[in-house]
Formats: structure tokens, C-alpha cells, sequence
């Protein structure tokens, strides 16, 4: 043990001792300038502001039906934690289609943020990080059908691949 952390004992529970969660419903980010970071969001993934109060910025996908995806709240200090620091790594957004991939890509590329592309057997991925460094993944998901258990793995991504393999306009699992 070191610092002020206690040591926190290890809980086992079982599935049937609680009721599991429905999904990730949003995600809040602490950021050096929620204006700056909006903006950068809106041209990344065109999510569109849904209430700005100067020090928080709320934002949605266009066609989500909850009240917020994600949050950007003023960090107290401009101090970014050391990479591959205790913390979140990264949140997945996920598009519909590889064509919707492709286009990530090219506005990705156009914003500087690409930072990397993964085959992942069950998804086909970008990363990128926002201007204060918070790294992200666009992704399209396997559809269930075409999925296999042991896809599951890390390779680079070929997105002309994919395209011949799944089609551009196939629809991944989450549509």
C-alpha cells in the first residue's frame, strides 16, 4: 500500500446478487476548455452542444434519446495525468457502417487526432485523441451473425479488406 489509498478488500459477488447494468449511458470528461473541446467533438463525431453553461458543456449524437453522451467539464489545473497513467484510457463511439469508418478516418486525419487503427477481429477501429490529449475510439462492430468467438485480437486495420468482406453499408451489430 502506498500514499493515502486504504487497501480496499476484495468483494466476489455473484451474478444472481444484483441486477447487472443496461450499458454505459454517458461519459463526463474533466478538459482544459470545454468551449475548445466542443467544438472539437462537434467536427470529430458531429455531436451537437445540447446546453452550454460556460464551465460545463453538454453534447449528444443527433440521433440519441438520452439527454447527454458526453460532458465536458473545466479541469481545476491544466495539468494532463502522465500517459498510460492510472485512469480512463479510452471510450468508444461507434459508427454504422465502414463507409461511416472511412469518413472518420479522413475527418480524423484532417484534425491531426489520428493516432491509430486496430483490426480487432470483432470491430474494426481509429483512435484519436482530443486537443487536451483524451483519447478516444471510433469503431464498427462485427455484425453477430458474421462474428466469431475467437475474432477477438489485435491487427492493422484494412479498411479496403473489410469493405470486400463485410461491404461498406452493412450495418455493425449496435445498429
Amino acid at each position: 500500500m502506498s500514499g493515502n489509498k486504504a487497501a480496499r478488500p476484495t468483494v466476489v459477488v455473484g451474478m444472481d446478487d444484483f441486477a447487472p447494468t443496461l450499458g454505459l449511458r454517458h461519459a463526463v470528461l474533466w478538459v482544459s476548455d470545454p468551449a475548445a473541446s466542443a467544438a472539437f467533438y462537434r467536427a470529430a463525431l458531429g455531436l451537437v452542444v445540447k446546453n452550454d453553461l460556460g464551465e460545463a458543456v453538454f453534447m449528444t449524437s443527433p440521433g440519441s434519446a438520452t439527454d447527454h453522451d458526453l460532458g465536458l467539464f473545466r479541469a481545476a489545473d491544466g495539468t494532463p495525468r502522465p500517459p498510460r497513467g492510472i485512469g480512463l484510457y479510452h471510450l468508444a463511439w461507434e459508427v454504422a457502417t465502414l463507409d461511416e469508418l472511412v469518413a472518420a478516418r479522413a475527418r480524423l486525419s484532417e484534425l491531426g487526432a489520428l493516432v491509430g487503427e486496430s483490426d480487432h477481429g470483432v470491430s474494426r477501429s481509429l483512435y484519436a485523441q482530443d486537443p487536451d490529449g483524451i483519447e478516444f475510439e471510433i469503431m464498427w462492430e462485427v455484425p453477430a451473425d458474421r462474428a466469431t468467438d475467437d475474432a477477438a485480437m489485435t491487427a492493422p486495420l484494412d479498411l479496403d479488406a473489410a469493405i470486400a468482406e463485410f461491404g461498406a453499408s452493412t450495418p455493425g451489430r449496435g445498429v
